[in-house]
């Protein structure tokens, strides 16, 4: 069942429901989109919501893409480097047989 939780971006306030365990990381993420939207709309007042809000979003997906292909390229070097560690423990059993 989900809890009704107020955060505040841009001092405008929202309610989302969240589940039970998940609202200490929906306020986290509520207060990285203000810093990210203040940090978008700067001194300019006059910007209006909605562009700041769809910059930061666009801002907020590109990190999430990069972070993920980082991960991508980790795994596959982790992967290659079990792959060879697999090959020489293989060769040491044989050799001992």
């Amino acid at each position: 069942m989900s809890e009704p939780v107020n955060v505040k971006i841009l001092d405008r306030e929202y309610t989302v429901g969240v589940e039970p365990g998940e609202r200490e990381g929906l306020t986290a993420a509520a207060h990285l989109l203000d810093a990210r939207m203040r940090e978008i709309r700067g001194g300019n007042r006059m910007a209006t919501i909605d562009r700041v809000a769809v910059l930061a979003a666009l801002n907020l997906a590109h990190e999430l893409l990069q972070l993920r292909s980082q991960s991508e390229q980790r795994d596959q070097a982790l992967n290659q480097t079990l792959g060879e560690l697999n090959r020489k423990l293989d060769g040491l059993f044989d050799a001992a047989r």
